[in-house]
């Protein structure tokens, strides 16, 4: 890069701004321009430092994170990563600054990643919110927002089918799914689904889009049958699989190492359902970071599945769809807006 990222930290505890001060500062790329204990200071310190992203504590004293968040999208939109801890109620916060703007989501140190995996990780987050359109994002939460009280339509399928439908998303996705989802209607295909999260932000994000859906959304437990009319969510640190014994699908759960800094990972799922599911799979990979899901889409494309990726104008990140694409993984590019129709339709085919 020519020019070094800039960086602010927020977060009340000065031990995790200290480490994430060392940390950040070892990549090259970046610089820590400053930090702040609450978001008063940072109102302050962003004007006078102008910083490129902003990485944000959800649970503060005096003005909590999603309501700080909030005020700066409106008055001055800046890529912002919430970095917190690893309970439900900060999971929950999480979810509810993902929704007013924040670009990605991930644990403090020590909570669900080892220092030397978080660093690596929120360098890699960083450099690619740096990259998102902010005013563009800003301007797609406000027009969200105005149109939430109107019902959404149901893209109803005339029968009921024994296909799959695979999802993968990262940075974005947790409103691009949540864009999917609420278009289903009830008797839609089983749906599988990883989106790039820790532990208990996965489970907050299946009950919150379970609110929202005609079909059941959960967090998947190992066993759990992929039937119409429900779709899993692989649950954060546990890699997830498609199997099937006889004609019934059902998921798998476990453990085993990182692939592409992610467990879970949409590889992993991916690659399961092209053996598994073949030619009775749609597949999809919605806005993200990083390669995570392309050559599964790809192995999918080959195993006979129908194939979408999310196009570059309407994802907050196209890394993920971008290397889909790259490598000849997508069968066709839609935006958003359309690929809920499309997946239905292919479902649907014989």
């Amino acid at each position: 890069m020519s020019q070094k990222i800039k960086v602010l930290i927020v977060d009340d505890s000065a031990v995790v701004r200290q480490i994430l001060t060392r940390e950040l500062s070892r990549d090259k790329d970046i610089e820590v321009v400053g930090t702040a204990p609450d978001p008063y200071v940072a109102r302050d310190k962003i004007l006078q430092l102008k910083p490129d992203v902003l990485t944000l504590d959800v649970e503060m004293p005096r003005m909590d994170g999603v309501t700080f968040l909030g005020k700066l999208m409106k008055h001055h939109p800046l890529p912002v990563i919430i970095v917190s801890s690893l309970t439900a109620s900060g999971s929950e916060l999480a979810l509810e600054a993902l929704s007013n703007g924040a670009v990605d989501v991930m644990c403090k140190p020590g909570t669900a990643y080892s220092v030397g995996d978080m660093s690596e990780l929120l360098i890699e987050k960083i450099k690619a919110a740096a990259r998102v359109d902010i005013k563009r994002r800003a301007a797609d939460i406000k027009q969200r927002a105005a149109t939430a009280t109107a019902p959404v339509k149901r893209l109803a399928m005339t029968r009921t089918t024994n296909k799959i439908i695979a999802i993968g998303a990262s940075t974005g996705g947790t409103e691009a799914i949540k864009d999917v989802l609420t278009q289903f209607g009830a008797n839609a295909p089983g749906t599988v689904i990883v989106q790039h999260m820790p532990e208990f932000f996965t489970k907050s994000f299946a009950d919150r889009l379970n609110s929202l859906c005609e079909i059941e959304v959960k967090e998947a437990e190992d066993g759990d049958r992929v039937i119409p009319g429900k779709a899993l969510i692989a649950p954060g640190n546990k890699h997830m699989t498609l199997a099937r014994s006889g004609a019934q699908y059902y998921v798998q759960l476990k453990d085993g190492p990182l692939v592409y800094h992610q467990r879970p990972a949409v590889e992993v799922l991916f690659h399961s359902v092209a053996t598994y599911a073949g030619k009775n799979a749609v597949g999809m990979v919605l806005t993200g970071m990083g390669k995570d899901g392309a050559k599964g889409l790809l192995a999918m494309k080959e195993a006979g599945a129908y194939t979408i990726v999310q196009d570059e104008a309407s994802s907050v990140v196209w890394g993920m769809p971008g290397e889909a694409y790259k490598v000849g993984a997508a069968t066709v590019v839609l935006p958003l807006k359309k690929i809920a129709a499309e997946a239905l339709k292919k479902a649907e085919a014989d």
